[in-house]
């Protein structure tokens, strides 16, 4: 079935109120909480108001101006509609509720619905609705139109000429549903026993007409499984709004002749689903009568907004003179609910209003303020630009950070059609994939992604997904789990923390068992299918939700009719087949026997005196074999606690302690803490003794003195640049980090130590710098450099050694760069110049 588009449809509900719908009739309710059977009386108008009621939240709960709905209602005691006033006719037809955006208020009005003491014509009520709707919809040719009856089917009918309506109905392409009261169904399966002949007559006119229309307008179906249906949890697809814009391949701009330039449509490939929102509601006592004092009636809750300075840390009045504080925002669901003048919250807050307030953006812990709202934007070009490609099998899938998005070739245009086509069937024949550079319109956020190309039968389509900015991808490393190396440098064969060839062998067999592509139901050829299939799944959330909200909507009390269970189809996979759980029962007793898997008992929390934490069992202390060094809260935190030490006599540190301990708290301070983590230098000719447990030897080492955001470290930097250097195009974070590394190694003292190593790290550099175009970037990091040596720094004896190398450390000049492709602005006399001041 093809996707619908979403809204701009009209729905005409036809239902009967004859007689025959105000027979009651018993309907039965879940289960109660004891397993006792319950079940209602109603008349067959609330039955069947039940389902027009849940169609309605439907289009209430997507919200779309454009899903509009309309009510007739057959069988009234009195005629009010558009055939009736201009041509008489039509009787007992009455436009109830006309078509419109529905709203709360088109339930509530519903529910005043009676049965009356006429009869209804249902063919004289499907003229009035399709005439009410084709007026209607004059000047909107291209909306969709439905039209539902509901019925009992013991109304008379007057079944002359219908085949006029029928073909009336075909040319406007109008989609009819008849759901009857009691009507046989063959899929539920149902059959009423003694149905009545005038019924069972009105059956086979509906199923003739309803078949007569269309393959795909006409729907015949009883109440009871429509009812089911709803509660099934569904996908709807629906088409998405086009998007024009181009795809640009090559600069056209400057070199014209060489690029390409094609129109091309973007829409929506899969869309988030969400689960919908519930409405804030409040009792509020009733006012007025004296009867009417315990009165509770509910409202919605309306925001408001406030904004408050809080200057209670600031310490003194006078600190409010200066205008510090810090700003908060307080809001309020109620604006009936009066502020509390007296709250001692409220002592040290003022209020400010909203025009006094400067937005701000965050930047590390501090914030930049922006008078104008926003910072000035790119000036950027409505299109796609592809930027180059890359094979497929070099494609991360965990980077993709998007839904996906359809590119076609504009439909308008056949020399479009054909460029895009040839590229889309290129890609696909080398296995490539394209980075590309999109902008949704003039002067908007630049996104990256990637663009993967379709071939189907009939058309080419490419496929784009967005993708992270290479400062938005983290790397985090982990401890090896197979890798033990003790402190004395040599690897551990056997440990605790090690798995033996008879618990991966356990292990193994235990994965096996649970395995479920084997586990389904059997097909056609005894071959049994996989019993999990992401096409059948649906998310409890937004289903139970979404069937919580029209159950509140539909009937009068939640106590007399509460919400039945959910469908089988959400709950059929929070339980593991049982046939796997069988197979596996063995494998896991087995995995329980060697793994020595026992229950650990819940132990209360310890109680925690000024602070103080107290020390950690043997097991605890075991868990951290995979700690590098203590945590730190500053990047040079570390740095500099390993420079103390340094200076630091073995004397001296002991005197320190025992300072330490002798002082009147319990514990020591936070600097004193990380240096007793550290294992203090053993006195050459000291035999270390053994150590109990090791450490696990991370693979790669993580570096304790890289700082955040950054790429490379301050222990192994030129390791780490060549390492980044190989594993991807971080080529300028990779040089910007590296200039940066440097420079603090320069500056701090005893940088004498790494002389030899600073300077390879700048050749290195160079090289590198040279070879990928980053000249700009070297000539200002060894402008910078020499800054810091000869002026902040006074690190005058390395710039000296850097002097001793002469042009080949120098900035990059024009010629050089020139002989690889590159630009500088550098002359040859100024780069030699440069090293000799």
């Amino acid at each position: 079935m093809p996707a619908e588009r979403a809204g701009y449809t009209v729905t005409m509900f036809l239902v009967d109120v004859s007689p025959s719908m105000g027979a009651m009739r018993t309907v039965e309710l879940p289960d109660g909480p004891n397993g006792e059977e319950r079940s209602v009386e109603m008349t067959h108008l609330e039955w069947s108001l039940q389902f027009v009621k849940l169609k309605i939240q439907e289009m209430i709960f997507n919200g779309r101006k454009t899903d509009q709905c309309g009510v007739l209602i057959f069988g009234s005691e009195e005629t009010d509609n558009i055939i009736n006033e201009k041509s008489g006719g039509y009787e007992h037809v009455s436009e109830y509720i006309p078509i419109g955006q529905p709203n709360s208020g088109t339930l509530a009005k519903l529910d005043e619905l009676r049965a009356s003491e006429t009869a209804g014509d249902p063919v004289d009520a499907l003229i009035v609705g399709i005439e009410t709707q084709d007026i209607y919809l004059e000047k909107k040719r291209t909306w969709t139109r439905k039209v539902v009856i509901v019925t009992d089917g013991e109304s008379p009918i007057e079944i002359e000429d219908w085949e006029a309506t029928v073909k009336k109905m075909a040319g406007l392409n109008i989609a009819l549903t008849v759901v009857g009261v009691d009507f046989d169904d063959d899929e539920l399966p149902y059959h009423e026993e003694n149905k009545s002949t005038f019924k069972r007559t009105n059956e086979a006119f509906y199923a003739k007409l309803t078949s007569s229309l269309p393959d795909g307008l006409g729907l015949l179906g009883t109440l009871s499984y429509a009812l089911l249906s709803l509660s099934h949890p569904h996908i709807k697809e629906t088409k998405s709004a086009l998007l024009q814009t181009t795809i640009r391949l090559g600069d056209v701009k400057t070199r014209e002749a060489e690029a390409i330039e094609i129109g091309v449509k973007v829409a929506k490939c899969t869309s988030l689903a969400r689960a919908g929102g519930w409405k804030r509601f409040a009792g509020r006592d009733g006012s007025g009568d004296v009867e009417d004092e315990e009165k509770v009636t509910f409202k919605e809750l309306k925001r408001r907004t406030e904004y408050f300075i809080d200057r209670s840390s600031d310490g003194d009045a006078s600190a409010e003179g200066k205008g510090k504080g810090k700003a908060t925002q307080d809001t309020s669901m109620d604006l009936n609910e009066e502020r509390d003048e007296d709250d001692e919250s409220d002592a040290h807050q003022e209020r400010v209003e909203k025009e006094q307030l400067v937005r701000g953006f965050k930047y590390g812990s501090t914030y930049v303020p922006c008078p104008d709202g926003q910072f000035e934007k790119l000036n950027t070009k409505k299109g796609i630009d592809i930027c180059g490609f890359f094979q497929k099998k070099n494609f991360n899938r965990s980077y993709p950070m998007s839904e996906l998005s359809y590119i076609y070739g504009s439909p308008s245009s056949a020399p479009d059609q054909l460029a895009f086509s040839s590229i889309v069937q290129a890609m696909y024949e080398k296995g490539v994939l394209a980075i590309a550079r999109m902008v949704l319109r003039d002067g908007a956020d630049p996104k990256m992604g990637v663009l993967s190309p379709v071939v189907w039968e009939k058309v080419d389509v490419l496929l784009w997904v967005q993708m992270p900015f290479a400062d938005d991808v983290r790397h985090y490393t982990f401890p090896s789990l197979s890798t033990l190396i003790s402190r004395s440098g040599e690897r551990i064969a056997k440990h605790p923390y090690l798995p033996t060839e008879e618990q991966l062998e356990a292990m193994d067999k235990f994965v096996d068992a649970m395995d479920l592509m084997g586990a389904g139901e059997k097909d056609e050829d005894g071959s049994r299918i996989p019993w999990f299939d992401p096409r059948l799944s649906y998310n409890p959330c937004i289903h139970r939700t979404k069937q919580a909200l029209f159950h509140a909507a539909v009937v009068p009390d939640i106590a007399s009719h509460p919400l039945p269970p959910p469908n089988p189809e959400l709950t059929k996979y929070f339980e593991p087949p049982r046939r796997v759980l069988k197979r596996a029962r063995d494998a896991l007793e087995e995995c329980k026997d060697i793994f020595k898997v026992k229950e650990v008992p819940k132990r209360a929390p310890k109680a925690r005196k000024d602070g103080h934490v107290y020390a950690r069992d043997d097991d605890e202390d075991m868990i951290l074999l995979d700690q590098k060094g203590p945590a730190r809260k500053h990047p040079n935190t570390l740095a500099a606690a390993s420079t103390s030490r340094a200076l630091l006599s073995p004397s001296r540190a002991a005197g320190k302690k025992k300072a330490a301990t002798s002082d009147d708290s319990e514990t020591e301070t936070e600097e004193e803490e990380e240096e007793l983590l550290i294992p203090a230098k053993k006195p050459k000719g000291s035999v270390e003794p053994g150590l109990p447990t090791p450490t696990a030897s991370p693979e790669p080492e993580i570096d304790p003195q890289r700082a955040p955001g950054r790429i490379i470290g301050n222990t192994y930097p030129l390791r780490d640049f060549r390492q980044n250097l190989s594993q991807g195009d971080v080529v300028t974070k990779a040089v910007e980090d590296l200039g940066v590394v440097v420079r603090e190694i320069v500056g701090r003292p005893f940088a004498s130590r790494r002389k030899d190593e600073m300077v390879e790290c700048l050749q290195a550099l160079r090289e590198v710098c040279l070879k990928e175009d980053e000249i700009d970037a070297w000539n200002a990091i060894l402008k910078e450099l020499k800054e810091e040596c000869l002026t902040y720094s006074r690190n005058n004896e390395f710039w000296s050694e850097l002097q001793k190398l002469g042009r080949s450390i120098s900035l990059i000049s024009s010629p050089e760069a020139k002989k690889l492709g590159g630009l500088s602005d550098i002359s040859e006399s100024a780069a030699e110049v440069f090293m000799q001041q």
